[in-house]
């Protein structure tokens, strides 16, 4: 089984040169794919054929968070066997801020309809938007030599667009302010998964390899680029602060956006969005 595994890994290692990440084709897929992900997300909402009743809840999300699952999976394999010969780089753990969406959409079935489940989706929403679109500004993570773990970054990034947006567009969000703020327990959750992810690698695994889920690790000062000259001038606590702070504001500012094209319709209410 193994031996199939690891000849299936290294079939598909086509390589190519490394896309630059600001060169013309790689702008130009970046917004054709971004564009499709918001497409697509809008004739999903349109068909109005959300199963709430089903084992799956709403498929679209169900199916989506499997992909990411299974694309994941690979990208794994691959990384541990084809690019690191066996050694796992805890670096490419799979928790940051854009991979959470995958646990989501699969927990999502497993959620009763109420607040709970209204919070997820607003999630899915804010954060899976924001975490999508600053990713593809800052594409160097995801640019490889290999064909397949290139364009699996591409895709993951775009459908987060598509999965933030089919939210957005099937009303299935709480576009309330009182919707936001309940998605910031959530995220202060997943933060603190983050930072025992990343303390425990530190202690066990460091110098031979390290975590940095959500950019966040404080044993480092930030790598974000802006994030990083605050905490070389102002200290970690301070950069990892204004980090934090600004994806925040980066939801929030989302939250709106998505509130201000799709206002709540006239016969809901706050009670209807959050049991959604």
């Amino acid at each position: 089984m193994t031996s199939l595994l690891e000849q299936f890994l290294f079939a598909t290692a086509w390589t190519m040169d490394k896309p630059e990440a600001y060169s013309l084709p790689v702008l130009l897929f970046t917004a054709f794919g971004a564009a499709c992900g918001i497409f697509w997300a809008r004739k999903a909402a349109a068909r109005g054929k959300r199963r709430a009743s089903s084992p799956l809840g709403d498929p679209v999300l169900f199916f989506s968070g499997l992909f990411l699952a299974v694309s994941e999976t690979y990208k794994q394999a691959f990384l541990y066997v084809v690019v690191f010969d066996g050694f796992y780089n805890w670096w490419y753990f799979p928790f940051q801020l854009c991979s959470v969406p995958m646990y989501l959409c699969l927990a999502l079935p497993l959620l009763p309809e109420g607040r709970v489940k209204g919070t997820v989706l607003t999630f899915l929403q804010d954060f899976g938007i924001l975490g999508g679109v600053m990713a593809l500004l800052v594409p160097e993570g995801f640019l490889w030599e290999y064909v397949t773990l290139t364009c699996h970054g591409f895709l993951w990034h775009f459908l987060l667009i598509f999965i933030g947006f089919y939210v957005a567009f099937s009303r299935q969000a709480d576009s309330t302010k009182a919707g936001y703020l309940h998605t910031l327990p959530l995220y202060g959750v997943c933060c603190a998964i983050a930072t025992a992810v990343n303390l425990t690698v530190q202690r066990f695994f460091w110098p031979y390899s390290y975590a940095n889920m959500f950019y966040i690790n404080p044993c480092f000062p930030s790598e974000q680029a802006v994030f990083h000259t605050i905490a070389i001038t102002f200290g970690t606590p301070v950069g990892l602060i204004s980090y934090l702070a600004a994806s925040c504001i980066g939801a929030f500012l989302v939250h709106w956006f998505c509130g201000r094209i799709l206002p709540p319709s006239p016969t809901d209410t706050p009670k209807e969005m959050v049991s959604r």
